[in-house]
């Protein structure tokens, strides 16, 4: 397998919505084949159909938890399959890394206990605001702002119009998840360039699951060392970290980050389609009208993206 050198210089920064090679050889050619928009299709059904599992999950362990077994396993996998070297990094590559696996535990424990006092559609539709807000931020082009707002439009019309009758600290929750998750955009596509494969993710995983192990510990005690409980957690982690984070790294090296960030508009409407087949959660003709709405902005987004040229988007591996 050919890789770009652990050693490569990282003292000259690349923009968050400036497009990478993706190294070849390997897992990157079979994911890379999806292209990045597939990438990033397959990383959302996976996140949301494994946050539905860790629903069902949360009566078990708790909330804090199932996050500590998503983490803890997710991380024990990526290290195992990646064998991520430790050496010849730079200083701003350990920062990057770090940052990024501080941005990854809090998006995911403050989503956790946004959906433990909000149910799962809201609480993901107030989540991806902070993609949102960071598509309207990095976008270089008018025509952007255009997708964006109809994706806003989408969003608040999936949520009924208004928040006013959730938990106000669940909503607080939900948003703040939001703002990691935009930040955990922008330091995995910095990750993504600083180290080679899914290097980077496997070691920000490592230090995530490191931070958030003693307050699962805390909150859940032998609780999960359950055999059954330890499983499920261990499919909430694959599901929910080692494959939509994997994806979505290797999108973000070809396709911007404002165009990825619109695209993440998509995940309400797939938490909506996974609480329904999982946790019987019916949808109704204004919700449906709603992802009309974000579906078209991310189409949108994508053809705007595609529009720029093949520089902006490269070929996908064959």
């Amino acid at each position: 397998m050919t890789t770009p050198s652990a050693t490569t210089p990282s003292s000259s920064p690349t923009s968050a919505t400036d497009p990478v090679p993706v190294p070849t050889g390997g897992a990157p050619r079979r994911f890379g084949s999806l292209g990045p928009v597939g990438l990033v299709l397959a990383g959302g059904v996976s996140v949301q159909f494994g946050g539905a599992l860790a629903v069902t999950l949360m009566p078990r362990a708790g909330a804090l938890g199932v996050v500590s077994l998503r983490l803890l396993v997710a991380a024990l996998v990526l290290l195992l399959v990646c064998r991520p070297r430790l050496r010849g990094h730079s200083r701003a590559d350990w920062g990057t890394v770090v940052v990024f696996g501080i941005a990854m535990s809090a998006m995911n424990g403050l989503f956790y206990q946004a959906v433990d006092r909000i149910p799962l559609g809201p609480a993901v539709t107030l989540e991806v605001l902070g993609p949102l807000a960071l598509s309207v931020v990095a976008s270089r082009r008018a025509l952007n702002l255009v997708w964006a707002g109809l994706a806003l439009a989408g969003v608040f019309l999936l949520g009924g119009g208004g928040f006013g009758d959730l938990d106000p600290v669940g909503v607080a929750f939900a948003l703040g998840a939001g703002a990691m998750w935009a930040a955990y955009i922008v330091f995995s596509a910095r990750t993504g360039r600083r180290f080679p494969q899914a290097d980077g993710l496997a070691l920000a995983m490592a230090v995530g699951a490191l931070l958030f192990l003693p307050l699962g510990l805390a909150e859940s005690g032998t609780k999960l060392f359950d055999p059954v409980t330890f499983g499920l957690g261990a499919g909430v982690a694959v599901l929910s970290s080692v494959l939509p984070y994997t994806l979505e790294l290797l999108a973000l090296r070809r396709l911007p980050a404002s165009t990825f960030a619109i695209m993440m508009s998509l995940e309400p409407a797939i938490a909506a389609a996974a609480g329904f087949l999982i946790l019987d959660q019916a949808l109704t003709a204004l919700q449906a009208a709603a992802i009309a709405l974000v579906i078209g902005a991310s189409m949108g987004a994508v053809r705007t993206q595609v529009g720029r040229g093949k520089a902006a988007v490269p070929p996908s591996a064959s």
